[in-house]
């Protein structure tokens, strides 16, 4: 729970970051947080609001406003989640969300990098950051630097687990050697960019044109901590519904409620070539502030309501 200087300190990473994209020519963007159908993604469990439902992430609304023809568009929003509360998750969190036409993932791990340098040099209030381009998170020193390291899903399950990224998916091991074994080891000297997905893992990310199985998906990681998620987007509508296709038959084998997102999809067939990035704003205020659990990074953790 924050106190004055702590609402003041995130209040300035607030401004920080608007004049981030402000300054790069980025449209903000505010969209609906209650909506009658989500993409549907079986990781995801949203929650339900009189027969609508309240938005996860802002996804759906900005990528419909891409295909209308804005090119860069960003949104600070809160979401929702049905997660487990913790030391990183609440189920109402504030999210940061952008989009750019005409780049791809690569070029989105190049501006998330630029984001978080300019951030370390701007933000003065921040005793984490009083030296110049280096985070100190409890007894860890981080640089933050760039280059950032860039490290392959393939390669990080031979590094950490000794195991192939394909077993690990054939055994239903992906996601517990994802959290027991690599992610704990990613970001402790300097930011990590986990790359190229398992396209299973990937619903909305383009296929790689070089490497079939995979998506073109990454996610930051800092001090062991996931930051970001983003992605080249999937434009191919009838690649897009197979997916979508394929979810919602999951989910209804769950007994939940799933439907195909037709409005999503007829706008998709308008939509550039993009990129889009999801930020978790609490957990960058989190490492920022030098604390290890985001109810200290908030202003009212869930119990405290």
């Amino acid at each position: 729970m924050l106190g004055p200087s702590g609402l003041r300190r995130r209040s300035e990473l607030m401004g920080a970051l608007r004049a981030f994209f402000v300054a790069r020519d980025y449209l903000e963007v505010d969209t609906p947080v209650r909506l009658p159908c989500l993409l549907p993604e079986a990781h995801i469990v949203a929650f339900s609001s009189d027969g609508w439902w309240l938005q996860p992430s802002p996804e759906l609304c900005m990528k419909r406003l891409l295909a209308r023809g804005c090119d860069r568009l960003f949104q600070i929003c809160h979401c929702f989640r049905k997660e487990e509360c913790g030391r990183l998750h609440q189920s109402e969190f504030c999210m940061l969300e952008w989009y750019c036409s005409g780049v791809d993932y690569l070029g989105l791990m190049a501006e998330c990098e630029e984001l978080l340098t300019s951030l370390s040099r701007t933000l003065i209030h921040f005793p984490s950051l009083q030296v110049s381009g280096q985070l100190q998170w409890q007894d860890k020193k981080i640089d933050l630097s760039p280059p950032w390291e860039r490290l392959s899903v393939h390669d990080a399950f031979r590094r950490y687990t000794g195991m192939e990224v394909e077993e690990a998916l054939a055994r239903d091991l992906f996601e517990e050697l994802l959290v027991s074994h690599i992610e704990p080891r990613l970001g402790q000297q300097g930011p990590v960019f986990l790359y190229d997905y398992p396209l299973a893992l990937g619903s909305l990310a383009r296929r790689s044109a070089a490497r079939p199985k995979v998506a073109e998906r990454f996610e930051l990681y800092i001090a062991g901590v996931e930051l970001a998620n983003g992605f080249s987007e999937l434009t191919d509508v009838k690649e897009q519904r197979r997916r979508f296709a394929s979810e919602i038959a999951f989910l209804h084998s769950q007994g939940r409620e799933a439907a195909m997102p037709e409005r999503f999809l007829n706008d998709l067939e308008h939509m550039p070539a993009s990129a889009g990035i999801a930020l978790g704003v609490d957990r960058l205020f989190m490492l920022l502030s030098g604390v290890t659990d985001i109810r200290q990074a908030i202003p009212f953790p869930e119990e405290t309501l």
